[in-house]
């Protein structure tokens, strides 16, 4: 088969933005950006979506609250990060700095909290302009954490709690809106259908798998908390599937991750529905990982003469 000479199109179009290549790099994993500056082009990136962003400032869970398993690590970071202010203030400054897309994560403990994020995000700086660049670009909604009004049970585990939270924060702004999505649900199809409903851009998944390690030596748990989450390759089939799922349930893109690490591990999402990934794990031993993931994919893709990103899902065969 004859190569494609040509560059093939790597944009990704979520919402009112484009994505200029599918890479990105996951909430929680790349800090705010400043922390690898030194270490990769940033602006190279596809998008980066920022740590997460609550109302007041978190500390986190105690340590320790890392583990390396068996192809992944179970973390229980606990959400901590400056809170909303110290954001506005300390980290707007430098995203303003940025060419690449910026999403920011929107974490909260009750339903009010996210439109408060997003309200308070949207003030301070200006309304969205298409075509024009501005610190934050859009919006990742972490439906993941416990909510306290309903006795801790995750937001995201809910299809009506996910579309009317997804709801309120479209109200509130015109730029990109991401919801990210558990895998520790029954059906994370009607999970995607209630932020499609929502009016959602766009879904990512998943997010991590609660896991839990022991030290047979001590009997005690590896994670201070008990469990966590677990990350890393040894959560990849499960974020294949789900993406696959959820990317057959509804017509906005699906953006995928969950141990991805190379350029094949990219692909399989892509071929599974994804519009793009996240790498998130695969960082704190490659920095690098995502450019040479981008590589690899456009190798790929020039080698079967692929076009357009869009086109690699329809090139899935089951077995007759």
């Amino acid at each position: 088969m004859e190569r494609l000479n040509r560059e093939p199109d790597v944009s990704v179009r979520i919402g009112p933005i484009v994505l200029p290549n599918p890479v990105g790099v996951a909430s929680g994993t790349f800090g705010y950006g400043q922390e690898y500056k030194e270490l990769v082009d940033i602006d190279s990136l596809g998008a980066l979506y920022t740590k997460a962003v609550s109302v007041e400032p978190k500390a986190g869970n105690k340590p320790p609250r890392l583990v390396e398993t068996p192809s992944g690590l179970i973390n229980s970071i606990g959400l901590a990060n400056p809170g909303l202010h110290a954001f506005l203030d300390e980290k707007i400054p430098y995203l303003q700095s940025l060419r690449c897309p910026v999403l920011v994560n929107v974490v909260g403990e009750a339903e009010s909290e996210y439109a408060t994020i997003v309200e308070e995000i949207e003030e301070r700086i200006g309304p969205f302009r298409e075509g024009s660049k501005g610190p934050v670009d859009g919006y990742e909604l972490n439906l993941s954490c416990p909510n306290v009004e309903k006795g801790g049970l995750a937001f995201g585990t809910e299809p009506e709690l996910v579309e009317r939270i997804t709801r309120k924060v479209r109200e509130l702004t015109r730029r990109a809106l991401v919801v990210k999505l558990s895998p520790n649900v029954t059906d994370i199809a009607r999970i995607a259908q209630a932020a499609e409903a929502g009016k959602a851009d766009a879904i990512s998944c998943i997010n991590t798998v609660v896991g839990m390690a022991i030290d047979v030596k001590t009997c005690k748990p590896l994670i201070a908390r008990g469990i966590g989450g677990l990350s890393g390759p040894a959560i990849k089939p499960i974020g294949v599937a789900c993406v696959w799922k959820a990317a057959r349930a509804v017509r906005i893109p699906v953006i995928g991750l969950g141990g991805i690490g190379c350029a094949e591990d990219a692909l399989e999402y892509l071929l599974a529905g994804a519009s793009a990934i996240q790498v998130g794990t695969a960082l704190f031993s490659n920095p690098r990982a995502p450019q040479e993931i981008l590589a690899g994919i456009k190798a790929w893709m020039r080698e079967r003469r692929v076009e357009k990103l869009s086109d690699i899902p329809s090139l899935l065969r089951f077995p007759a």
